[in-house]
């Protein structure tokens, strides 16, 4: 795929924000009968192409616009999975309107108040945050439960996905990023390190996985808890939302503490009831590890090839989770040795970088 230059990008993106400004004033008035006010104001645009605008109307009801251009971005996965699970009590936005030739959705605004910005307000409070995990862990159980979508059979995390995705990391943080020319040992030492992994995922139960399950894509609600950012959900390993949401890469927690509450979803789920703890505990750490390697290399890419380098602030602990689990278990005990002493002297010299230790 080539890439649009800056101001190629810039012109395509104010002419689909004027088209999705007037459709969504027509379907508004068309199938609610609503009067938009005003334009568009932007909410928020993610780490992929699609952006997020609010739409008012005089009855001061809001609307959230969904801008997902169609050479990047399928809008069907996302209106398939929001359907079959709010048929199944899952919260996710109602959808108004689609026009998926154009890319353009119309849903119902969950607002903005995030679960991390809940997370921060208890921490400044000194309050805790026990009941918010309990709360995402309940609909983390109930979305589990869920029957696939008939129209969208979801996509299998198989072997080769879970690959791709951690190659990610030797491609753009390591060759992108720290101009590591990667040897010929080096890239047997991730192979073995990837080929590890990738069994351990492959041996947990199957289930949904919503694939972005943390603090960012959970919405506080007068009536629980609501979902976002789930159109990438596949059928896959049983920890994957768990360790998601437990080692979230913007705000993590003390190990013991993560460890108390993967146990207790443990007790609640049938997928997990009859699996003895160091086993779990083994799962979800290895299945940690395959989401952090793949976010090392997503953020990285974020910023050196699409310019958004707000995620560059969270690398660091993201690095800090993967080199964690290296360090807890003798079978990557070479390649814990390896990144401390040829990949972090690398990590050291970026401006940007700080060393980041997880809370104990």
């Amino acid at each position: 795929m080539e890439l649009k230059s800056s101001k190629q990008a810039s012109e395509c993106a104010d002419s689909r924000y004027s088209e999705l400004d007037n459709w969504c004033s027509e379907r508004l008035s068309a199938e609610l009968g609503r009067h938009k006010q005003s334009g568009l104001k932007t909410v928020s645009g993610d780490a992929s192409f699609r952006r997020y605008f609010r739409a008012h109307t005089a009855s001061e009801t809001s609307f959230i616009a969904v801008d997902a251009p169609p050479e990047h971005e399928d809008c069907v996965p996302f209106i398939s999975i929001a359907k079959s699970w709010r048929e199944q009590g899952i919260r996710t936005p109602a959808i108004h309107s689609v026009d998926v030739g154009r890319g353009y959705m119309l849903l119902e605004d969950f607002g903005d108040k995030l679960f991390y910005s809940s997370l921060e307000e208890y921490l400044v409070e000194k309050r805790s945050v026990e009941r918010l995990y309990v709360s995402a862990m309940e609909a983390l159980l109930a979305l589990q439960k869920t029957v696939v979508p008939d129209d969208y059979p979801l996509p299998l995390y198989d072997e080769q996905r879970l690959r791709n995705e951690m190659q990610l990391f030797p491609e753009w943080f390591l060759k992108q990023l720290l101009k590591v020319e990667i040897s010929e040992d080096e890239a047997t030492l991730l192979s073995s390190l990837f080929t590890q992994i990738t069994h351990s995922a492959l041996e947990q139960p199957l289930v949904p996985v919503h694939r972005d399950y943390h603090s960012r894509n959970i919405m506080m609600l007068p009536d629980g808890l609501g979902l976002i950012d789930f159109q990438d959900a596949v059928l896959g390993p049983v920890t994957y939302d768990p360790v998601s949401l437990l080692r979230d890469c913007y705000i993590d927690w003390p190990q013991s503490q993560v460890y108390q509450w993967l146990d207790r979803f443990a007790e609640r789920s049938p997928y997990l009831e009859n699996v003895d703890n160091e086993q779990l505990h083994q799962w979800f750490d290895w299945m940690g590890a395959q989401r952090h390697i793949k976010v090392l290399g997503i953020f990285v890419r974020l910023w050196l090839r699409d310019g958004k380098n707000g995620y560059l602030k969270d690398l660091p602990r993201v690095y800090a989770y993967f080199r964690w689990v290296c360090e807890r278990y003798s079978e990557f005990a070479e390649t814990s040795l390896w990144l401390k002493e040829d990949i972090e002297p690398r990590l050291q010299k970026q401006s940007w970088w700080q060393d980041y230790k997880l809370k104990n």
